[in-house]
């Protein structure tokens, strides 16, 4: 049976995964209603968890160290309460091994390299070599489903991510090119970047440490 997260936890964690998020946001993602949401940050704020910032023009909530090592604690728990460690490891190292194909497609979609400049800026005018990045996005989101269905069965939290990325992949196949490598929007690439930030952060691996984890 799969393990429903607390509400706590989900905001908390939450956070620390999308990077910066308004209580708004932090209710869509996770489902707890906003007033409990509004709730938790202020205490959260109050503990010297989360902190209010602005970058760029937008603001919202980020993680302190010491919400990140909080956060990082309560995670551990529910993997073992939830007996999911050795799911989420191999969820983990299929995710890997999908990864580098994600980098490489994002990149192609942004650049197309001509006869005199290999990093020329892809201007979507090859509609040949955009229907190849699709169709590989395509598959990989095939593949992220996969993995998705796995973890959610074992975690509840880690549902709708494969849901996300098809959403974006469809809006950029209707004609929306920042779909897919986008800021500020839940593109594929944004979407899949949670998703590897939220299964290093449950599984306490340091990013760019992945390698010692096989």
């Amino acid at each position: 049976m799969t393990h429903a997260s607390t509400p706590e936890l989900l905001v908390l964690h939450t956070v620390r995964v999308t990077g910066l998020a308004e209580d708004a946001a932090v209710a869509r993602r996770t489902g707890v209603d906003p007033e409990t949401v509004s709730e938790l940050l202020k205490d959260y704020e109050a503990y010297g968890w989360v902190t209010h910032a602005e970058f760029a023009g937008t603001g919202g909530w980020t993680l302190t160290e010491r919400g990140r090592q909080e956060d990082s604690a309560r995670l551990s728990g529910e993997l073992d309460r939830a007996g999911a460690r050795t799911v989420v490891r191999r969820a983990h190292q299929e995710f890997e091994s999908l990864n580098g194909r994600l980098v490489k497609a994002c990149t192609d979609w942004q650049l197309r390299p001509s006869h005199g400049d290999r990093l020329a800026a892809n201007d979507h005018g090859d509609p040949a070599w955009d229907a190849r990045v699709l169709d590989e996005l395509a598959t990989l989101a095939r593949e992220l489903a996969r993995v998705v269905g796995d973890l959610s069965a074992v975690l509840a939290r880690f549902g709708g991510y494969d849901e996300r990325f098809a959403l974006a992949l469809a809006r950029a196949r209707a004609g929306e090119p920042g779909w897919v490598a986008g800021v500020g929007v839940a593109s594929c690439h944004a979407v899949w970047m949670e998703l590897h930030e939220d299964l290093l952060s449950t599984l306490g691996i340091a990013r760019g440490a992945e390698q010692g984890t096989r």
